[in-house]
C-alpha cells in the first residue's frame, strides 16, 4: 500500500506540474496525471472504462445543471443593459463623495455580482462601462483598473454563486440555500474592505466627487428604473431559500427573466442570441469537463487514501484548531494563485473537510472560508482570471496594476482572518432563516 501511494503521488505531483509548466490546459494536465495514477492502481487494461465511468458520474448531477444557466444569465445581463442601470443606481446615492466613480465601481460590482454570480462577468461589464468615464475624469488608469479588479470577486460570495454550488457538490450535499445566505455578510465585508483601501487612495490622489443626481425625484426615478434588475435577486435567492424552487430551477428562471428584461430594454436583438449561447457553451464546457476530470482525481486520491494521509499530516504538525485553520488558509491562498476555484474546491474540499469536522467546525462556515480564499486567488497572478480580465478591459499591463493591488491584498487577507475566526458572520443568517442547525 505504501508503494502504491508513493507511485500515485509521483504520478500526480510530477506529471501534472510538468504539464502545467509546459502550458497544457489544467483539464488535460489533471486528466493525464489521474489516468497515469490509475494505471498504477488498476493496471493499464481497466483504466479506460473506469476513467470514463468516473467522468460520467462526476458530471451526472442535477445540481450542476444550474451552472450553464447561471453562466448564460450572466452573459445576457452583461449585454442587456442591466449593468448600466446598476451603475446609475450607485451613482445616484454615492456620486457626491470624493472619488465617487471608484466607489461606484465597487458598489456596482457588488450589485452585478449578486445578480450574475460571476466575478469575471462583473469585471468585464462594470469595468467596460466605467473605464471610459474614469478616463475622461482623469482617474489614474492603473488605480481605476485595480479598484475594478479588487471588487469584482464579490459576485462569487454574494449569491447566486457557482462556486458555492461546486462546494455543495464536493462536500457531499451541503445545503446550497444555506451556503448562499452564508455568503452575504462576508461578501459585504469584502466590498467594505475594498472601499477602505479606495478611500485611502482617493485621499492620497486628491480626487473629488463626480456629477451625480441631485434632486429626490431624480434619485427615485433611477431607483425605479433599477428595480426590475434588483428584483431578480429577490426572485432567485428568495425562491431558493423558501423552497419554492431548486437552485437549478432558479438558474432557468434567471435566464428567462434576464432575457425578457433585456428585450424590454431593447438592448438585445434576436441576432445576438447565437453569439451569447456560444460564449455560454465555451465557458460551461470547460467547467463541466473540469468537474468530470476532477472526479477521476478524487477517485484516485480516495482509493490511495491520500486525503486521510494529508489530514494525518496536518494533525501531526499541531492539534491546535486555530493553527490548523491558519495552515489551511495559507495552503488555500497559495492554491488559489495557481488554480481556478472550481478544480481547487473539487480537489481540496474532500481533503480538508475531515479535519474541519474533527475539530467541530461548521461545514457551511468552512465553505465560506474556502471560497473567500479562492476569491483572493482570482485577482492574483499567475492564474488570476479576474486580474487578466480587468487588465484587458482597462488596457493596462498586469505588472503595473499588480503593485497597486498590494494594499487590497493586505486588507482582504485581514478580512479573511475575521471571517475565519468569527464564524457567526457566516452562520448567523442561515440559522436565523432556519436553513441550518
Amino acid at each position: 500500500m505504501n508503494d502504491m501511494v508513493f507511485y500515485v503521488g509521483i504520478a500526480l505531483l510530477v506529471i501534472v506540474p510538468i504539464l502545467l509548466f509546459l502550458g497544457t490546459p489544467i483539464c488535460t494536465s489533471m486528466g493525464v496525471g489521474s489516468v497515469a495514477a490509475m494505471c498504477v492502481i488498476l493496471g493499464v487494461g481497466k483504466v479506460d472504462v473506469t476513467a470514463a465511468q468516473r467522468i460520467f458520474t462526476g458530471m451526472n448531477s442535477f445540481a450542476l445543471l444550474a451552472i450553464p444557466f447561471f453562466v448564460l444569465a450572466g452573459v445576457v445581463m452583461n449585454n442587456g443593459g442591466i449593468a448600466q442601470r446598476l451603475i446609475n443606481l450607485a451613482k445616484a446615492f454615492i456620486g457626491f463623495i470624493p472619488g465617487s466613480l471608484a466607489h461606484i465601481n465597487i458598489v456596482a460590482n457588488m450589485l452585478f455580482g449578486a445578480i450574475s454570480g460571476s466575478g469575471v462577468a462583473a469585471a468585464a461589464a462594470i469595468g467596460g462601462i466605467l473605464g471610459p468615464i474614469e478616463k475622461r475624469e482623469n482617474y489614474l488608469p492603473k488605480f481605476a483598473a485595480s479598484v475594478n479588479i479588487a471588487s469584482a470577486p464579490c459576485g462569487m460570495l454574494i449569491p447566486p454563486s457557482n462556486t458555492f454550488i461546486i462546494y455543495s457538490l464536493a462536500s457531499g450535499g451541503t445545503s446550497v440555500a444555506a451556503l448562499f445566505v452564508a455568503g452575504y455578510l462576508p461578501g459585504i465585508i469584502w466590498g467594505i474592505a475594498c472601499m477602505m483601501v479606495t478611500a485611502y487612495f482617493v485621499h492620497k490622489l486628491g480626487y473629488k466627487g463626480s456629477e451625480s443626481y441631485h434632486g429626490v425625484m431624480e434619485r427615485v426615478k433611477v431607483f425605479i428604473d433599477a428595480i426590475p434588475a434588483l428584483f431578480l435577486i429577490i426572485v432567485i435567492v428568495g425562491g431558493i431559500i423558501t423552497g419554492i424552487f431548486t437552485p437549478t430551477e432558479a438558474s432557468c428562471i434567471s435566464v428567462v427573466y434576464a432575457m425578457i428584461l433585456s428585450f424590454i430594454y431593447r438592448s438585445i436583438k434576436l441576432k445576438d442570441i447565437p453569439a451569447m449561447l456560444l460564449a455560454t457553451a465555451k465557458s460551461t464546457g470547460l467547467i463541466i469537463f473540469l468537474i468530470g476530470v476532477s472526479a477521476v482525481l478524487s477517485w484516485v486520491m480516495a482509493f490511495a487514501k491520500i486525503p486521510g494521509l494529508i489530514a494525518s499530516g496536518l494533525l501531526a504538525v499541531t492539534s491546535n484548531p486555530v493553527l490548523i485553520l491558519i495552515m489551511m488558509n495559507i495552503i488555500m491562498l497559495f492554491i488559489g494563485c495557481i488554480m481556478d476555484p472550481t478544480p481547487a474546491i473539487l480537489i481540496f474540499a474532500p481533503i480538508f473537510l475531515p479535519v474541519v469536522q474533527k475539530f467541530g467546525y461548521n461545514v457551511v462556515h468552512f465553505g465560506v472560508i474556502m471560497v473567500f480564499n479562492l476569491c483572493i486567488g482570482t485577482i492574483t497572478p499567475p492564474v488570476g482570471p479576474i486580474l487578466f480580465t480587468g487588465c484587458k478591459i482597462a488596457e493596462q499591463k498586469i505588472e503595473d496594476v499588480f503593485f497597486t493591488l498590494v494594499p487590497y491584498f493586505i486588507v482582504l487577507t485581514l478580512a479573511l482572518m475575521i471571517v475565519t475566526f468569527v464564524p457567526e458572520l457566516s452562520v448567523w443568517l442561515p440559522r436565523a432563516m432556519h436553513l441550518m442547525q
